[in-house]
């Protein structure tokens, strides 16, 4: 699936989130959505999953809009996980999971063997096997997260949005989710996941949208990713190294008081 989005604007009451944004997204491809808080990602990634209307602008799905393609053709090949990790029934985590697959299954009809085999895939995938009998009520915050993202999994879609879905993790499942997302991509699929590592993000996206006061600062490889750019965005000094012949980024100092650009948008994120 291929999703162009064309001069999207949202406005919350008088706040402007997103600022004439313009964006192609193509399968294979793990796109990193990075900036500081209130620079409007989790809205961005919103409009794109067609669960936020934007002001001005639109989506097209494959050159359709999203009427023409239809709300449940979107559902089996897009998925969209949520930031926050929230479960609000104690359910099973395999019944969580199986959730993923409702948008591929007929009403009122119990799962096939194709289903079964999706879940499976999916608990593997995300390390969650050994939690499958265990209910929502009784799991971490980064146990929660890692459920969710299976779920997200098993929809097998062909984009795979994604909102800071390593924010609640130990580093080795940090590490871990950025494998299996980027495995994701290397199989075909679109990825595209929020992030405020920056590390993580130049490590294993291929691409690195910084977004900004409601607009795009960069759209390129994170080799592009320099420093005053990341000064601009998050007003913060980088530190940059090499390790193994791979490059990477750390924000180390603050670089004192200045206007930030997005400040008084009023987007938690």
């Amino acid at each position: 699936m291929q999703i162009r989005a064309e001069k999207l604007t949202v406005r919350f009451g008088a706040a402007t989130i997103l600022d004439r944004v313009g964006l192609d997204l193509r399968p294979g491809e793990v796109v990193g959505l990075i900036g500081p808080n209130g620079a409007g990602k989790t809205t961005l990634l919103r409009v794109l999953a067609d669960l936020v209307s934007a002001s001005a602008g639109e989506v097209r799905y494959d050159g359709k809009p999203r009427g023409e393609l239809g709300r449940a053709a979107l559902a089996r090949r897009l998925s969209f996980l949520a930031q926050g990790g929230e479960v609000y029934w104690p359910l099973r985590v395999d019944h969580i999971v199986a959730l993923g697959r409702l948008p591929h299954r007929q009403p009122f009809a119990g799962m096939n063997a194709n289903d079964h085999a999706a879940i499976e895939r999916a608990m593997i995938a995300a390390d969650i096997k050994h939690l499958r009998h265990r209910t929502s009520a009784t799991l971490s915050g980064g146990e929660r997260m890692r459920v969710l993202l299976a779920r997200a999994l098993a929809v097998e879609s062909e984009m795979l949005l994604a909102d800071e879905p390593v924010a609640a993790l130990d580093p080795l499942h940090q590490l871990r989710i950025m494998e299996l997302l980027q495995s994701t991509g290397r199989k075909g699929a679109g990825v595209v996941v929020v992030l405020h590592d920056l590390t993580l993000a130049t490590r294993f996206c291929d691409r690195i949208v910084l977004l900004a006061g409601g607009r795009i600062l960069l759209d390129g490889a994170p080799s592009e990713l320099t420093d005053d750019l990341i000064a601009d965005a998050y007003g913060v000094a980088a530190f940059r190294g090499e390790h193994a012949g791979q490059p990477f980024v750390l924000p180390w100092a603050p670089l004192g008081p200045k206007l930030r650009r997005n400040d008084n948008r009023g987007e938690p994120n």
